[in-house]
């Protein structure tokens, strides 16, 4: 079956996490990512908490599935030259370099679009490429700092925390292929290509649209949210057995109605409370939150968090258990709905990885391993630009691939 972007070209100039992630969803819907890479070391996130010299990070192989992978030297002449001959074969070029990087090697938008007008030119940057901060560089904890997510996470007593989620890196990538097909459906009606900017602290701020509304209603910042959910009844985080860091469940009971508060006290053997007034409705309920909670509290801590799930969730209230990456991993709802991948890499061997989120009835994703450095310049080079054995030789021998 033909995938979404079946026969789309995309030009992978991107590197570490917020880049990576964009054109990772790229190739999950079809587009033939081909990752440009410097020809010694590639990709700085290849060597990022890699366990040995020679192998990939696993940081790497798990932003980097379903594209290929081919080395040139940007910085010489020739290497260039044949970058340039390449750009006509291409409907998307994505760059993650740092402020003014991609302009020094000579490939700026204007560059890129004289040889290919209809080029879609995707730039992530901390800040983008104007303001008062536009030469500053960024990673994702920059960005979340400087967008307000810092501000938001921890206790409303404690110090601001990082959020664990990498809005700043992968939720800008996602921003940005969201650009970019939105440029792309464009292009298909004008033929004409554009540039498409992601400024890394202007889409967390979008993420984090909704707690801004304190600007509005009380004139003043929201407060640190803590554990989340607010202060109403029956809503909280709560401990479980048997007793480990990561042994909580979070339920969001919320005005559940007064059959549904019934058949949670029947689970936790508590219909003496059945017609108790105090905890009756939730306006009664919302009066003794930590009575609520505690009641609550005492059944989680006879039962494990898996437990309270399959007894609580079908009951129709919002409940999570609070699951580590190795639960995550093994979770069997994220397996039979195929989020977990299995996967063959060259060095790697077999292991399981998250697959891709987004569901399209008619363009199933089969997630691939990431590709080793260089591992398709003989395919590619040869497609596209006719080279033979004695030329990729003669570039390699020259440090250009």
């Amino acid at each position: 079956m033909e995938r979404a972007l079946e026969g789309v070209k995309v030009l992978d100039l991107t590197q570490f996490e917020a880049g990576p992630s964009c054109t990772l969803m790229l190739a999950w819907m079809g587009a033939d990512v081909i990752k440009v890479e410097e020809p010694t070391r590639g990709d700085q996130g290849r060597r990022l908490g890699a366990d040995q010299a020679t192998q990939d990070s696993w940081y790497f192989i798990l932003l980097n599935a379903n594209k290929r992978s081919i080395t040139l030297n940007l910085k010489e002449p020739e290497g260039l030259d044949i970058f340039k001959r390449m750009l006509p074969h291409f409907d998307i070029m994505v760059e993650n370099f740092g402020p003014g990087t991609i302009e020094n090697l000579g490939l700026g938008y204007e560059a890129v679009k004289a040889i290919n007008p209809s080029i879609i030119y995707a730039s992530i940057k901390g800040f983008g490429s104007s303001g008062p901060y536009s030469e500053y560089k960024s990673f994702d904890m920059i960005a979340q700092a400087m967008a307000g997510a810092y501000s938001l996470t921890g206790m409303p007593d404690g110090p601001p925390l990082k959020p664990a989620p990498t809005v700043g890196d992968t939720g800008t990538g996602l921003h940005t292929a969201i650009g970019i097909l939105s440029a792309y459906i464009q292009r298909l009606k004008t033929g004409k290509g554009q540039r498409v900017e992601l400024s890394m602290q202007e889409s967390v701020v979008n993420l984090l649209r909704p707690s801004f509304r304190g600007h509005y209603t009380e004139n003043a910042p929201l407060p640190r949210i803590g554990f989340g959910g607010g202060y109403r009844d029956l809503t909280n985080l709560f401990p479980c057995q048997p007793g480990g860091p990561n042994d909580y469940v979070f339920v969001r009971g919320t005005g559940v109605s007064e059959r549904v508060w019934n058949a949670l006290l029947k689970i936790m053997n508590r219909e003496d409370l059945i017609g108790d007034e105090r905890y009756r409705t939730p306006q009664a309920r919302g009066k003794r939150i930590e009575e609520v909670n505690e009641i609550f509290g005492a059944y989680c801590r006879t039962h494990t968090k898996q437990e309270i799930l399959a007894a609580v969730g079908p009951l129709g209230i919002p409940t999570g258990a609070v699951q580590d990456t190795m639960e995550v991993m093994h979770d069997p709802h994220m397996r039979e709905r195929g989020m977990m991948a299995d996967v063959e890499h060259p060095e790697a061997g077999s292991f399981t990885m998250p697959g891709c989120p987004v569901r399209l009835e008619d363009s199933p994703v089969e997630v691939q391993a990431a590709p080793l450095l260089g591992e398709h310049n003989r395919e590619v080079y040869q497609d596209m630009l006719g080279y033979g054995p004695d030329d990729l030789q003669r570039l390699k021998d020259g440090g250009l691939i």
